[in-house]
């Protein structure tokens, strides 16, 4: 097949699935057009517009950054359908109505190229119904894509063929998913809910039923069924608000409505508080009322016994979370199945429920076990899919205790387990995972773009991927290579826990620097995330208590000398991104050559949170962009460019994607960012290369930096004493802040003094030493180790 290249994507319909859809693809530079039917009153497109400006207002952000709005254009169904000719990709998002879908069908059917590819976002209709809806000669390019909410963030996106769907059309539109929007793609059966919402909806219905069974409180369930059992903080209810309780109605009702066959359908209803809220607007989180309701601070909770709402104080039972801390999965269920507790009880039924519908469903809904357990991890953000649970927990003893419990009746039916589930001694081997559909174990795909993936997310039971070939090692970091990649491009990774940095982590990044200069032609930094989440708060404190401040001086400025390692190795270094890149972290990607950044990078100089500043080269980093950008400008004032990063480093602001990493000058426009996080090393290893066959020198350490000096600092101040009088910050804040903007702004000199980077580095270095003497840093500091959380005094 030629090249597949999206130029453009519309998406159809402007609601809450259709508006993400659209700000995702504008994330991955893709300009979109968003269709809605024409207002009745006032501008055409009022329905879009009302949509997009809905973007900028949702937590967590469909938008990486607000400017994105700018590449969706608003348009509706009544004037602008041709538009839909310069359309690549169409994907229909509206509401769940067979007969909707299809009438949309025949208007724009007329508009599309034979060569563009049409999908619906549908979460479960028939994918084949759909696309009797179209004219013959477009079915071949029609398919599903059923994206999971929220759009940027749920990684999972299930791809669904048709009878005609062109199989290396699908392959093309699975590599485009992957790497252009970062998506981790299941192929899903033409099947009613598809594969996570008809196991994840099964997951809640049979909550539902247990939790009534047994008489247990919506929250008491809640704080059973989070990340004790590895499932998100929303856990069941809570998420069910999320989500939308008249959506959950709605899909509970598609189950009901489409498969009569099922052997669990008489499960398949809503019970009746659940209707009873619906009746009366209480939706969930939209309706700011649900299962859960607030009021001012107080959480309160449905009791359906009383009808009405009391506080949420849901506890699990000590013996119970005594069993939940057992670390043996098999011990752990063996303790929940025999025990009396009503909780314990209720744990062991849902999984055993679930465990049950899966294996029987399995052939019907699923290619094979890994495509399902993958899906309810990606698309429900369950830590372990159903069989990975299961497996871990001991496959045949769990298959006996399920046994035993259909044959006494405690299980929500009476189908018996398939007989391969007794064959076996678990679903997912070294190389391969079960097909129920096929008899046989099914290996990954082996599509080119998978290709990219040099650690992909794995299931339990799989071999694990090679570590490559260890060059050097310390107790903080290793250096190493995978020579079916590039043997001379190594590899750098932190092995501290979370990847702080301390002297261990400072003294390898130096060594391995060395190493790589004598014996390679380039380094990356990566590891999985986070990338690192700052200097080692715990040396610090220690150090701090031992009034060993002589000590600190030398590990702040060794910290430096790392930094400047990175940035002036006589090879190109690479940071390869992902996940949180704060304090330290930051600044040590800032001194890299390049950045290889995956979208869902956090990025920020957090120091002000301990009463510190940046001092690992951050500082001065921004001074150096400000002389850089100062010479350009009319009458060369620095201050200009200090202004943004002084309110980013006092506000210790972070950036909430890598777009907005390059928008706050941690990263440059030149910088690469890459949506699947999977793909990052991939990517890494290869930019390090060109970097190296391209010739390429570091930079000259710089020694006449202009800087903003004593007037830049004094106007810093007048910013502060405004923040002071509105009561935005504390006096410490004041004091925190003020540092910072010394070492920005190259200490106290003359406005425009030239100084070189080393005396940058040198205040930065005097400020943060400083502060570290103070009290109430050394406070702030404790704080955050005790709490996780920051202490302003």
């Amino acid at each position: 097949m030629s090249n597949f290249i999206i130029r453009k994507v519309a998406v159809l319909g402007a609601g809450v699935m259709g508006a993400q859809i659209a700000a995702h693809c504008a994330n991955a530079d893709v300009p979109v057009v968003l269709f809605d039917l024409a207002a009745t009153d006032g501008k055409p497109n009022a329905i879009v517009d009302k949509a997009l400006a809905g973007l900028k207002k949702l937590d967590p952000a469909p938008l990486a950054t607000k400017e994105r709005l700018g590449f969706i254009d608003a348009a509706n169904y009544g004037s602008d359908l041709e538009q839909l000719r310069d359309c690549d990709l169409i994907i229909e998002a509206i509401a769940e109505k067979m007969e909707w879908k299809l009438d949309l069908y025949a208007k724009v059917a007329p508009f599309l190229r034979a060569d563009a590819v049409f999908a619906s976002n549908t979460s479960g209709l028939s994918i084949n119904r759909l696309a009797e809806g179209m004219p013959e000669g477009l079915r071949s390019r029609f398919c599903g894509i059923h994206f999971f909410n929220p759009p940027r963030y749920m990684p999972l996106v299930e791809l669904i063929a048709t009878r005609d769907t062109d199989a290396a059309m699908l392959d093309a539109l699975e590599g485009w998913l992957t790497t252009r929007l970062g998506k981790g793609i299941v192929r899903a059966k033409d099947t009613p809910n598809f594969v996570a919402n008809r196991i994840g909806v099964f997951s809640i219905l049979a909550v539902m039923h247990h939790t009534a069974r047994l008489g247990l409180g919506f929250d008491e369930v809640d704080t059973l069924t989070g990340p004790r059992i590895g499932r998100p903080k929303s856990a069941t209810y809570r998420t069910a608000d999320v989500v939308g309780l008249d959506t959950l109605a709605h899909v509970i009702g598609t189950m009901q409505a489409t498969l009569a066959d099922d052997p669990w359908h008489a499960y398949f209803k809503q019970p009746e508080w659940l209707q009873a809220l619906i009746a009366k607007g209480a939706l969930g989180q939209k309706t700011r009322a649900g299962i859960f309701r607030k009021e001012g601070k107080q959480i309160l909770v449905l009791d359906v016994a009383q009808q009405n709402y009391r506080p949420s104080a849901g506890e699990i039972a000590p013996e119970v979370a005594d069993i939940l801390k057992n670390r043996d999965p098999a011990a752990r269920f063996a303790q929940l199945r025999a025990s009396e507790h009503p909780q314990a009880q209720f744990l062991w039924s849902i999984f055993r429920d679930v465990f049950h519908y899966c294996a029987v469903h399995l052939g019907a809904i699923a290619d094979n076990a890994r495509d399902l357990d993958l899906a309810m991890r990606w698309g429900f953000g369950w830590a372990q899919g159903p069989f990975e649970t299961w497996q871990a927990a001991g496959w045949q003893d769990i298959a006996q205790a399920i046994q035993a419990d259909i044959e006494t009746g405690r299980t929500m039916s009476d189908t018996p387990l398939p007989a391969w589930v007794f064959e076996r001694s678990g679903v997912h081997e070294a190389q391969a995972s079960w097909s129920a559909a096929e008899g046989s174990l099914k290996a990954r795909s082996t599509l080119g773009v998978y290709g990219r993936q040099l650690y992909p997310e794995q299931v339990l039971g799989e071999a694990p991927k090679t570590r490559g070939e260890t060059l050097w090692e310390n107790e903080g970091v290793r250096l190493w290579t995978r020579p079916d990649q590039d043997a001379r491009i190594g590899i750098l990774s932190f092995t501290s826990k979370n990847h702080t940095i301390g002297n261990e982590v400072l003294d390898g990044v130096i060594e391995a620097i060395a190493r790589a200069e004598r014996d390679l032609d380039g380094l990356v930094i990566w590891h999985e995330a986070p990338f690192a989440v700052g200097a080692n708060l715990m040396q610090v404190a220690e150090a701090c208590k031992a009034g060993q401040f002589d000590l600190l001086e030398r590990t702040v400025a060794k910290f430096q000398q790392a930094s400047m390692t990175i940035k002036h190795a006589h090879v190109p270094v690479v940071a390869a991104v992902q996940g949180m890149a704060l304090g330290g972290g930051c600044e040590f990607l800032m001194h890299a050559a390049h950045r290889v950044l995956a979208l869902e990078s956090y990025v920020g100089l957090v120091e002000a949170g301990v009463g510190l500043i940046p001092a690992g080269g951050g500082c001065k980093e921004f001074a150096l962009q400000a002389h850089q950008l100062g010479r350009k400008a009319a009458g060369g004032d620095v201050f200009l460019y200090i202004q943004q990063s002084f309110q980013t480093i006092a506000m210790a602001n972070v950036a909430k994607s890598a777009l907005e990493t390059v928008e706050l000058g941690f990263a440059r426009p030149s910088d690469d960012i890459v949506f699947n996080a999977n793909e990052l090393l991939y990517v890494a290893i290869r930019r390090a290369r060109a970097l190296f066959e391209a010739g390429y020198r570091p930079p000259l350490v710089q020694r006449a930096v202009t800087v903003a000096g004593r007037n830049g600092i004094a106007t810093c101040e007048m910013m502060l004493v405004n923040m002071a009088q509105g009561g935005f910050i504390s006096e410490y804040d004041y004091r925190v802040a003020r540092a910072a903007a010394t070492a920005l702004c190259g200490g106290e000199v003359e406005t425009n003094a030239r100084v070189s980077e080393t005396w940058i580095l040198d205040v930065e270095r005097a400020q943060f030493v400083d502060l570290l003497k103070n009290e109430k840093t050394q406070q702030r500091i404790a704080h955050m180790l005790e709490t996780g959380k920051p202490l302003r005094n």
